[in-house]
């Protein structure tokens, strides 16, 4: 069925086109209450998914107060913690493209400024991808900052891919076209330090086309002390859960057969919007640290290529396998249902 005739069927059952979603080969479409399930019978009609709700995952509020000028030169503890500080001096080549899906960067922040390349938004009221919540600018510290607090990979690329509003929720369809726009604008890796409960198919149908693209994806596990949440959940993508200054998981850290590696994520200082500074925690924090880790390995790929093809480059499996194997092993030996696979480490997944 064609573009023009599947509007057209939207629209004879009093549905609204609200995008498309070319990732997937869907539309995100308000429909009547009675027309959901009479356009669900309709020919080119593969199925009808509940556009849910996605959440930044910040643990226990903002708590702490801004700080307004900038710090005298700051290695926050989880990066030190997970020794990149080692590998800077090493890791060669270009910069890695790191796409950070949340609540977007603050575009003037002087951390991040140097190494914040572009991005896009695709929540409904703006078309800006600055920071109005701050979260998203959190993160991205965590992953690239430079100057006065150093994040894990300071010549990251960093691109702001706007899917969350000012409260740090958004919709699902917002996700899968900004995961489309990191697929189309060549990103080699995605932190999506968000997430939902609900497992719904167009979602993973989306994750598994960026892992089908050769990007690698990690999803924060959730901050429910249960289950992981999705994306984090779905295969294609490197699950993280937090743990704190003493190498013990956050009790409110979700946990379960998914999570493959855990990462500091516990009173983490980072940047924020305003051009200013905090410490927050959950596992939104865990998630970056990895994902710096990941850009880290791709610019050594000697390190992981041909480790399961012998396709040359680093493809997510390969990565995730190399960051596995050089994790340092938290509580019981072997992978567990709270560290995975262990704490992530940045000199031995790029030197090892």
């Amino acid at each position: 069925m064609s573009d023009v005739a599947q509007d057209r069927l939207i629209n004879r059952f009093g549905g609204v086109k609200i995008k498309d979603l070319d990732l997937i080969g869907a539309k995100a479409v308000y429909l009547p209450p009675k027309a959901e399930a009479a356009l669900a019978h309709q020919f080119g009609v593969l199925r009808i998914d509940d556009d849910v709700v996605v959440e930044a995952l910040i643990r226990g509020g903002i708590a702490t107060k801004p700080t307004p000028t900038q710090p005298s030169e700051v290695l926050p503890w989880g990066v030190d913690r997970i020794d990149t500080d080692l590998v800077w001096g090493i890791t060669t080549g270009d910069p890695i493209q790191v796409a950070i899906v949340d609540t977007g960067i603050d575009v003037k922040h002087p951390d991040l400024v140097g190494n914040l390349k572009g991005g896009v938004s695709t929540v409904a009221y703006t078309r800006k991808y600055n920071d109005d919540n701050g979260h998203g600018t959190h993160v991205a510290g965590i992953a690239a900052a430079i100057d006065n607090t150093i994040g894990v990979g300071p010549k990251i690329d960093l691109y702001a891919v706007k899917v969350l509003d000012r409260r740090g929720s958004g919709y699902l369809s917002d996700v899968i076209e900004g995961l489309d726009w990191a697929v189309a604008n060549g990103m080699q890796v995605v932190n999506m330090s968000l997430g939902t409960a609900s497992d719904v198919q167009s979602f993973h149908d989306a994750v598994a086309r960026v892992y089908a693209a050769g990007i690698t994806q990690v999803a924060a596990a959730g901050n429910t002390g249960g289950a992981v949440i999705y994306p984090a959940t779905y295969p294609e993508v490197i699950a993280v859960s937090a743990t704190d200054n003493t190498d013990t998981i956050a009790s409110w850290s979700s946990r379960g057969l998914e999570i493959d590696l855990a990462a500091p994520g516990v009173s983490i200082y980072s940047t924020y919007k305003g051009s200013t500074y905090k410490t927050l925690s959950g596992t939104s924090m865990a998630a970056p640290h990895v994902a710096g880790v990941a850009a880290l390995v791709l610019t050594v790929p000697e390190k992981c290529e041909f480790l399961l093809d012998s396709v040359s480059g680093c493809s997510p499996a390969e990565v995730q396998q190399r960051l596995e194997a050089t994790a340092e092993n938290l509580g019981v030996v072997g992978k567990d249902n709270l560290y995975g696979s262990g704490l992530v480490d940045a000199e031995k997944a790029v030197l090892q």
